[in-house]
């Protein structure tokens, strides 16, 4: 596809340094490195549900915990998907998933509304995976939400293991994502809203 929508942002302050490259319209490749084992796990999956090639290097005070790296990788991928996704001319604007895995479910609705919002409703059912501590996913949705300038709903339905609820829901924002971001052909040069922009 020649006119794919690529973004690169390299985001650098004193407590982090980070670098996101993405295509959003890739096939899931990815290359991820941000010193949080399980925070790659989850960036994997949102590029392979949402089809989107995705490169991430960071360094961040990971001596004093994860909490800074987590949410400015948040942060720096949602200046790369409003870069990326540009003036939203054909865009579909809204997308929606529900993701089982074993015994949990989660449900993710997005709108690529130009206004930040989140509501985020994941009971976990433990406060850390392994040596993530699950409080820093709502951070990186919060700091992806602000800088993408999206709506985002994201519920945990049922889940016991912590990793599978954490897991179905990185599976659904990936999904979509990708459903929110698709251009929509009957809908090619217009913007998806009766105000004209978003």
């Amino acid at each position: 596809m020649s006119n794919q929508r690529k973004a690169e942002v390299v985001r650098d302050t004193s407590e982090t340094q980070i670098r996101v490259a993405i295509n959003l319209d890739g096939t899931g490749q990815q290359k991820l490195n941000t010193g949080v084992p399980f925070l790659d796990h989850m960036l994997d999956q949102i590029a392979r549900h949402g089809l989107i090639d995705l490169e991430v290097e960071a360094r961040g005070d990971l001596h004093i915990d994860a909490h800074h790296t987590v949410e400015d990788v948040g942060i720096t991928l949602g200046q790369a998907v409003a870069k990326a996704i540009g003036d939203k001319k054909g865009l579909r604007r809204y997308g929606h998933a529900y993701v089982p895995l074993d015994e949990a479910l989660s449900r993710v609705v997005v709108d690529f509304s130009g206004r930040p919002g989140l509501e985020f409703h994941v009971p976990f059912t433990r406060a850390m995976i392994g040596q993530f501590d699950v409080d820093l996913t709502h951070e990186f949705f919060q700091g992806f939400v602000n800088h993408a300038q999206i709506t985002l709903h994201i519920d945990n339905l049922r889940g016991v293991n912590a990793h599978h609820q954490c897991e179905t829901v990185f599976k659904a924002f990936g999904r979509a994502l990708r459903m929110a971001a698709e251009l929509d052909p009957r809908a090619a040069g217009t913007i998806p809203s009766t105000k004209g922009s978003l």
